[in-house]
């Protein structure tokens, strides 16, 4: 039987999302929570809709798990209740039911929404959103910061503000990405696209920043963006300005044929 989990993390005390040996992350302590209330063992093992790097936040992440049904069947009234006393209080599963035939958290997904939150006030950051805020000591133009953004939206190949891994295309379709300055002065970039490479979201951050900032014209996104392999000129952001949103999933009955079509792409 196939689960769905909704949860949320704050980044700050992990090493990303992905297991690693000797490393407190975000699956790791899922998994071995989810062992221990299903009474599995060894742990039944997640995919996720997007493996978040150290220090990256989520409010929507989205996994799946394969469990046997009479593990589930016994413990679906209660699991989620337990799952909160087990976890630790920086993770939190906000829904965990039997997902729908067809599902894949990582391939159905049609698109993930990021927010990335920066301060441009020269005295720093207010101390209480100090883990999910980034100070720019410089002031930023969002007017600069939004064209700078236009160049961008839409479908390309995005190697250039991409960590590139073997055999993973780096075509990408960027469907939002868009700035706004809150009353209170944050400035928070909205940023969606149907899937995002490795440190995709915190480069396109990172040149809007150097446009904001007045040092590059919004057209020099553009020529990087042109650009056929990775470029040392875009600024990577710090990763706990970066918070997971939301991920978005077609109707039920699609769910299969998404994620045969992402299988594709990725190929």
């Amino acid at each position: 039987m196939r689960l769905r989990l909704d949860l949320g993390y704050d980044g700050s005390g992990f090493s990303g999302w992905a297991k690693q040996p000797e490393r407190r992350t975000v699956e790791g302590v899922l998994d071995d929570a989810l062992g221990v209330v299903l009474r599995l063992d060894p742990a039944p093992g997640l995919t996720v809709a997007g493996r978040t790097d150290a220090g990256v936040h989520a409010r929507g992440q989205v996994a799946h798990t394969d469990v046997p049904a009479d593990a589930w069947n016994a413990n679906d009234a209660r699991a989620l209740f337990r799952l909160s006393g087990v976890l630790p209080v920086d993770v939190r599963v906000w829904r965990m039911v039997e997902a729908p035939q067809g599902f894949d958290a990582r391939f159905s997904a049609t698109s993930r929404r990021y927010t990335f939150r920066i301060i441009d006030n020269p005295v720093g950051t207010d101390p209480i959103r100090r883990s999910d805020v980034v100070w720019n000591r410089r002031p930023l133009d969002v007017d600069a910061m939004n064209a700078a953004a236009a160049e961008l939206r839409g479908e390309h190949d995005f190697v250039a503000f991409c960590k590139k891994r073997e055999g993973a295309s780096t075509v990408r379709t960027l469907k939002a990405f868009e700035w706004g300055r809150r009353e209170d002065g944050l400035l928070e970039a909205t940023v969606q696209a149907d899937a995002f490479c490795h440190n995709m979201v915190r480069s396109l951050v990172g040149a809007c920043v150097v446009v904001g900032e007045g040092r590059r014209p919004a057209s020099w996104v553009g020529e990087v963006l042109s650009q056929p392999e990775r470029s040392s000129a875009v600024m990577v952001m710090p990763p706990h300005g970066l918070t997971l949103e939301e991920v978005n999933y077609p109707p039920d009955a699609d769910l299969a044929a998404q994620a045969l079509a992402s299988r594709r792409f990725r190929g």
